[in-house]
């Protein structure tokens, strides 16, 4: 069984553009959500993916991600997502040994950067870089699939994480 154990957190600054190794647009959408699972579709560049996440138990889940050929991804992406699209630029920056993902979104969640990390234990510690701001891995508001749902561009003013 395969989990991801992930934290994540608001940006409080730009001085991590300073470190990019890489960068990619992402598109992605959700083909079904329940209580139990979330099913993903996202384009990476000229890759597709289809990934079928568990639920949520603190920090972590239960995570199976299946390459699929992008015309298929596109496709699902248009006709079959039960939400809106979210659109975003995913950097990536080192860290002393962790590789942190940086996710600058557009269109309806425009103004939301976040920062990921993935960890092989919940407790494992990393460095904390000096724009990293505060902690929203509890924060449900922050999940992509409930981004999908609920933009960040609809949150009222005085809602929003700081």
């Amino acid at each position: 069984m395969a989990s991801e154990i992930e934290r994540k957190f608001l940006v409080r600054d730009a001085s991590w553009q300073d470190a990019i190794e890489r960068s990619e647009a992402i598109q992605q959408g959700y083909l079904a959500q329940t209580d139990r699972a979330t099913i993903r579709v996202r384009v990476m560049g000229e890759r597709g993916l289809i990934t079928v996440k568990g639920v949520t138990n603190g920090i972590t889940r239960d995570e199976y991600e299946y390459p699929i050929p992008v015309e298929e991804a596109r496709a699902m992406l248009e006709t079959l997502s039960v939400s809106s699209v979210i659109e975003k630029i995913r950097y990536q920056v080192r860290v002393g040994t962790h590789r942190w993902e940086i996710d600058v979104f557009a269109g309806e969640n425009s103004g939301l950067i976040l920062a990921e990390i993935e960890l092989e234990r919940e407790d494992a510690p990393f460095e904390r870089p000096s724009w990293l701001g505060e902690e929203v891995s509890y924060d449900p508001r922050y999940f992509n699939a409930n981004l999908a749902r609920r933009p960040f561009r609809l949150w009222p003013v005085a809602s929003r994480s700081s």
